[in-house]
Order: C-alpha cells, then sequence, then structure tokens
C-alpha cells in the first residue's frame, strides 16, 4: 500500500512538472485555487471544534512576590526621557534658549536666571554647545554647556542638575579630544566657496592659505577647476565638537601645479628644556615658512593688486607700487618678516604709517593704520601685530596699504616672498619626517577620493 502511494506522488510530482513547464501562466491561478481550498479546509475543520462556553473554566489563585519591599521602597517611574542639542546665540536670553530646548519647567527658569555661573557661562556667550536632559513633562532633568576659551587642550563644561526638588550648578574642567577629518573640494569661484561647499570651517580654509600662500596667490591666481584637499583636526569635549584645530596636511592643486604640506613637530626639547618647535613643510622636506610672509593681514579679499590704478583722491592714473588690502577697521596688520621699526607716526597721504627695516636693505611699510601699536627703534618678529587697519591719510575707506622696498626699489610682495629663503628639515630628523611624510600621503589620497566618489 505504501509503495503505491509513493509511486502514485511521484507520478503526481512528475505530471505537474512537465504541466507547469508547458503551461506556466497558469501557475498563478493554481496557486490561488490551492490557498482557496486550504482556507476552505481549515473554515471547515474549525467548525467541528466543540463550542467555547462547552469547555470547563477553572480559576487558578497564586501569591506572587513583588519585586520591591512595599513597607520600605516605592518604585520610580521617569517616564521618557529626551536629548535636545542646541548652540548659544550672543542675543539669547534664559527664556529663549529655554524654549529653542523645548523646555517648559518654571521652577528650573528662575533658578538659571539668578544662577551667577548660568548667567556668566551663557548669556552674550555665542557658540557654545548645549546638550539638555528633558522628561516627557518637558521639564528640565540636566543641561550641559561645554567651551573652549584657550589654547591649553582643556575645555570647560557648566553642568546644572535637578536634585529633587530643587537644582544645583557647577563648572568643570575636562580634556578635549583630537580626531582627524578628511574633506576636499574644486574651486568654482573663491576659495571660500569651495570649502564652504564642501563644508569645511573657515578657519581651515584660512589656514590652508597661510599654509600654500608663499607658493599661490590665492588673491589673483585661482583658476577655476583648482582643487584642494585637507586633513584637519577636530577638538571634541564629551563627543561634541567645540573647535577646530591645526590642518594636519593639505594638497592645493593650482594651474595644474601641485602643492602638498604637511605640519612637523620633533619630538622632544631644544639645549634649554623648551618644546621643539613645529612648522609646515613641503613633503620633501622643504620648509614653506620664508624669511617674508606674501601678506600683512591674514588671508583676504585684494581691492588692488600691484599694478596702475586711477587714484581715488588725486584723479589721475598713477603707478600703484605695493598692494592694498581691503580690511574692516580693526583688523591687525602684522610685519612679514623679523626686523626693526624705523618709523611709526603720521606721514602724508600715508596717514598712519609703520616703516620696518629688515636685513639685506630691505624695508616694508605698512599705511592707513587706524592705530599703531609699537615705537620706533623697536624689534618685531615674523607674523607680530604692529598696528590696526583703518583709513587714515588718502584713504576713501578702511585698508591697508603695503610696499616692499630693496635698497629704494619697490617689489611685488607676492614674488619677493617667494623668492625668500627656506630652511630644510635637518638631516638628523630626516628619517622620522619621512615616515611621516609616507603617512600624509595616505591621508591625502584618501581625502581626494572623497570628491572623486561623490562625483561618480
Amino acid at each position: 500500500m505504501i509503495n503505491t502511494l509513493t509511486t502514485n506522488g511521484q507520478l503526481i510530482a512528475s505530471a505537474a512538472t512537465q504541466f507547469l513547464k508547458k503551461h506556466p501562466k497558469h501557475i498563478t491561478a493554481a496557486v490561488a485555487a490551492l490557498l482557496l481550498g486550504g482556507g476552505g479546509g481549515a473554515f471547515a475543520v474549525a467548525n467541528l471544534a466543540p463550542d467555547a462556553s462547552d469547555l470547563p473554566v477553572r480559576e487558578v489563585l497564586e501569591n506572587i512576590q513583588p519585586a520591591y519591599n512595599t513597607a520600605m521602597d516605592t518604585p520610580v517611574v521617569d517616564g521618557l526621557v529626551l536629548y535636545r542639542s542646541d548652540i548659544t546665540r550672543s542675543s539669547d536670553t534664559i527664556d529663549t534658549l529655554l524654549k529653542r530646548l523645548g523646555i517648559d519647567d518654571a521652577q528650573a527658569a528662575a533658578f538659571l536666571r539668578n544662577d551667577p555661573q548660568t548667567r556668566q557661562a551663557l548669556l552674550g556667550r555665542a557658540g557654545r554647545n548645549l546638550t539638555a536632559e528633558v522628561q516627557e513633562s518637558q521639564g528640565l532633568r540636566t543641561l550641559t554647556a561645554r567651551w573652549t576659551s584657550d589654547d591649553s587642550g582643556n575645555f570647560q563644561r557648566l553642568v546644572v542638575k535637578r536634585q529633587g526638588t530643587k537644582f544645583t550648578s557647577h563648572i568643570e574642567t575636562a580634556a578635549l579630544q583630537a580626531s582627524s577629518q578628511l574633506a576636499s573640494g574644486t574651486i568654482q569661484s573663491s576659495l571660500f566657496a569651495a570649502t564652504d561647499d564642501a563644508k569645511i570651517p573657515d578657519a581651515i580654509a584660512v589656514q590652508v592659505a597661510e599654509i600654500f600662500s608663499s607658493e599661490v596667490d590665492f588673491r589673483r591666481s585661482l583658476r577655476k577647476g583648482d582643487r584642494f584637499s585637507v586633513v584637519y583636526e577636530t577638538l571634541s569635549g564629551d563627543g561634541e565638537p567645540l573647535r577646530t584645530g591645526r590642518v594636519l596636511s593639505a594638497e592645493f592643486v593650482n594651474a595644474g601645479k601641485s602643492y602638498q604640506a604637511m605640519w612637523f613637530q620633533p619630538s622632544g626639547t631644544d639645549a634649554q628644556g623648551i618644546a621643539s618647535k613645529g612648522g609646515y613643510y613641503a613633503l620633501d622636506g622643504t620648509s614653506l615658512r620664508r624669511a617674508f610672509l606674501s601678506s600683512p593681514v591674514e588671508f583676504s579679499r585684494v581691492s588692488s593688486g600691484f599694478a596702475m590704478r586711477f587714484h581715488p583722491i588725486l584723479k589721475q592714473w598713477r603707478a600703484h607700487l605695493g598692494t592694498d588690502f581691503a580690511a574692516s577697521t580693526g583688523t591687525p596688520a602684522r610685519t612679514v618678516g623679523d626686523g626693526v621699526v624705523e618709523f611709526a607716526g603720521s606721514q602724508n597721504g600715508y596717514g598712519n604709517v609703520i616703516f620696518v627695516k629688515h636685513r639685506g636693505n630691505t624695508e616694508t611699510v605698512y599705511a592707513h593704520l587706524s592705530k599703531i601699536l609699537v615705537k620706533r627703534g623697536q624689534g618685531v618678529s615674523q607674523g607680530q601685530t604692529i598696528g590696526l587697519v583703518g583709513s587714515s591719510g588718502w584713504a576713501t575707506g578702511p585698508h591697508l596699504h603695503f610696499e616692499v622696498r630693496t635698497n629704494g626699489v619697490q617689489h611685488d610682495p607676492m614674488k619677493f616672498a617667494q623668492q625668500s629663503e627656506t630652511v630644510p628639515v635637518p638631516a638628523s630628523l630626516k628619517p622620522s619626517f619621512d615616515r611621516q611624510a609616507q603617512q600624509a600621503k595616505l591621508a591625502l589620497n584618501a581625502a581626494a577620493s572623497i570628491q572623486m566618489s561623490s562625483v561618480q
């Protein structure tokens, strides 16, 4: 009997297989019929079951031990806790802060308005990171603010916490955590427009321009299609980014020519026990720090270059033997090289002006200042702030007029800086430098691949 059923089953399966091969379109109808048939069968079986009202019912009672002692403990149910973040604004009040954080808590608001530490840390302080733990009822549980106030490598943390029916506040200091970020972009109009598109902070864009300033004229030589890659630090507190650090390595391709740089700081100390100074170097070991900077102000828009111009005061065409850097009043003006202040005062069309004497009979001029911060005979070092930008003398608006002279002959500041000497990595440090340079190349390739992937 069993053999007969097995044989019949095999014959049915074989016939079904042949049918599906010849009539594949009938499979849907066949499956639907099978499902309906199965449903009907199930319905029929269900109808054959006994009526539920006829089934016997038995009641079972059992003592259950509670998870807590009702005489000693009271169960606490906090409900849903929400976590919200925001950034402080200079115009904030306690009420506007709480509203943005979704907090409706009169008791918390009263405490924050009257707590000196909270007012000092939050009011009038733009850009500080806020995190709040909020109860389901919109009551405040914990409010934390984080910020950095110096370059010590630490951050400060204000913690406001509910304790029962009251609030407490205190300020703590903790170490920042550094992490590396990779980014890349392509110039379409300007460096800042490209870094905005790549979500790169302005502080990093300025560093990139400063690093390559002796090689690339970011004011006049950028071309559409120039590209860059950068690896930089982000400094975080409690996992929240608080500020950017330094550029670790960068590449800029201008007019088809590639320039690469990395930060290198030897380990250890010098003979006086002072930590070794770091700097930016090309990946072959050549220092990017030259004897002269190309700009007396941080990277900014230039209103006129080293060329002929129509003088706005004298109303005539004349040689403009210098460079005008458009900048707002009060912008720091820095000396481009080590030297001694030869003159600091007011002089004709220059207005408030400073002349700095450098070695090799070179002199630099900083004119139209709103304030002079050095005196005649004072020694100054490269990058030192010597005055503030203004519009004194023959100036139609705030800007810095800058000149470079050698033996009385004026030069294009950019070309002069490019021709000044550099100092390579000492031979004793070259092996460790080369190892770091290899790592920098890998990181820059990874950064460049980000943009390639987004384009594809």
